[in-house]
């Protein structure tokens, strides 16, 4: 029997506005597709939050015994500058302005991606399709829009017509937003623009003569408006109907519910039965954003090479730090923020050492199983991570009161604790046992702090040459050496 069979799982699902008890489409398996990255920059923290919010649900369906076809995808096409229906695509902009070619961009991007997901410990994706690999299936999806009625061309491009789907279905169900009121607070169309209404939006757009990345179609060369890859991708892996589809608060309109209005006009039924959204991270209280200097990359958190943390993080302590919110919440990042959840990793680290090195005693004062359920009570309950690390602490306090003789445990508790204990924070939340940036192995620290004052003394000689071959050989063995004001501090990368 697999644990999901003994516990009942609800959702918060964005569709409906309320948590809804979980029931897949098929007993034991699981569909979910997570709108994945544009790769035309560094990943974002925030974005990495979501991504991480959606690996943390993986890994609690995997835990409960179900087989999960995961998709993500990549955006490598199609996606404009500000989301708008005009203007340049992200990624031919930056090819331009870096003068590269449309897919070095995309490489250079999609690398960086996974490298930054692997340092944070995720879990791979099933499947993790391209945008540019499925313009055949976008087509598709675009001829069968339009034979039905629910879509028109314009000088070569292709436009859904949200005014008649909405005759037939409803456009809006889940931002809550009313066509008429969409309607009332947008501006005149001018007589350049091809739409029927500023609600429309591109399904295909024509490629003007510079535009770099064009495909053929029956509507002449062009490119496949940004929502639609999401559709043509879900539904070729997942089917018409699958259960789950994830993404960042800030897709849900409009190109989650332009997701929704392909699917129906194309299918004639809704695509998920499931929406969830994860919320955005701010830092120091404020939206992160490159414009403001607010903003700061994972891997200069993990380095230290930043002017606004005051030492170096570990993607398990800055992990620890996103699944201490719940993953509907807004979660502000700073500088006191991460040196508490480093504190916090710690003892949990700490305690599970200690529960190795417990003496089993003849009975136990915690109960273990109790605790236990609480803690997939917690999960079960529209995955509330903070719930489950408050149960985790709650463990750590008794290991220690075992520890100092004021409490006991058995043999039989013991090891269910230990297991229990490495499920949630290991499979669950995705931490791994790490040495601590800026400290590691004692010996490394008492080599690298040598190197350190020779470098110092280097310095304070003039023998700048000396001292900058201790700084780049260390370097270039991934340990990152942070000059401050109060000496220089290390990091191992």
């Amino acid at each position: 029997m697999q644990l999901y069979q003994n516990q009942q799982l609800k959702l918060y699902n964005s569709l409906s506005g309320k948590k809804e008890i979980f029931k897949p489409l098929n007993e034991g398996h699981i569909g979910m597709y997570v709108c994945g990255p544009t790769v035309y920059s560094n990943v974002h923290l925030g974005n990495c939050r979501t991504f991480m919010s959606f690996d943390m649900i993986f890994r609690y369906f995997k835990h409960l015994g179900y087989k999960v076809r995961y998709v993500r995808n990549i955006t490598d096409a199609g996606h404009l500058v500000d989301d708008a229906e005009d203007g340049e695509d992200k990624i031919a902009k930056k090819a331009r302005l870096e003068q590269l070619e449309p897919m070095e961009v995309v490489q250079r991007y999609t690398v960086d991606f996974h490298n930054i997901l692997q340092k944070f410990n995720f879990l791979p994706p099933s499947i993790e399709p391209t945008a540019t690999g499925h313009i055949i299936e976008q087509i598709e999806i675009i001829k069968d829009i339009l034979e039905k009625g629910y879509a028109y061309e314009q000088n070569g491009s292709v436009y859904f017509d949200v005014a008649k789907f909405n005759e037939s279905y409803e456009y809006g169900k889940l931002s809550g937003r009313k066509l008429e009121d969409m309607i009332a607070n947008t501006r005149e169309l001018t007589g350049q623009d091809e739409k029927k209404s500023p609600q429309d939006f591109a399904l295909w757009k024509r490629a003007e003569p510079q535009h770099i990345m064009r495909w053929p179609s029956p509507w002449g060369d062009g490119f496949p408006g940004w929502h639609l890859e999401c559709t043509a991708m879900s539904t070729k892996y997942l089917g018409e109907t699958f259960d789950i589809h994830g993404g960042g608060m800030d897709l849900k309109f409009p190109h989650h519910e332009c997701e929704i209005a392909q699917a129906e006009a194309s299918n004639g039924h809704a695509p998920v039965r499931y929406w969830l959204h994860a919320n955005m991270l701010t830092m120091n209280g404020k939206k992160m954003a490159k414009s403001t200097g607010n903003n700061i990359l994972p891997g200069e958190i993990f380095t230290g090479e930043n002017d606004i943390l005051s030492k170096a993080f570990t993607p398990s302590v800055v992990r620890f730090f996103m699944m201490q919110a719940h993953y509907t919440s807004i979660l502000d990042l700073s500088n006191d923020a991460l040196l508490a959840s480093e504190k916090g990793y710690n003892r949990l680290m700490d305690a599970l050492d200690t529960l190795d090195k417990l003496e089993a005693g003849k009975s136990s004062t915690f109960d273990v199983r109790s605790w236990q359920q609480e803690c997939y009570d917690a999960m079960n309950d529209d995955f509330n991570t903070p719930i489950l690390i408050a149960k985790m602490f709650d463990a750590v306090k008794h290991i220690n009161l075992i520890k100092e003789g004021n409490e006991s445990i058995t043999a039989a508790d013991k090891s269910t604790l230990k297991g229990v204990l490495s499920a949630f924070i290991f499979d669950v939340l995705g931490l791994e046992r790490k040495t601590d940036v800026g400290t590691g192995s004692d010996k490394l620290t008492a080599v690298v702090e040598l190197l350190i004052q020779l470098r110092k003394d280097a310095r304070d000689n003039k023998d700048f040459s000396t001292s900058d071959k201790i700084r780049d050989q260390l370097s270039a063995m991934g340990i990152q050496l942070k000059d401050g004001k109060e000496g220089t501090t290390f990091s191992v990368s």
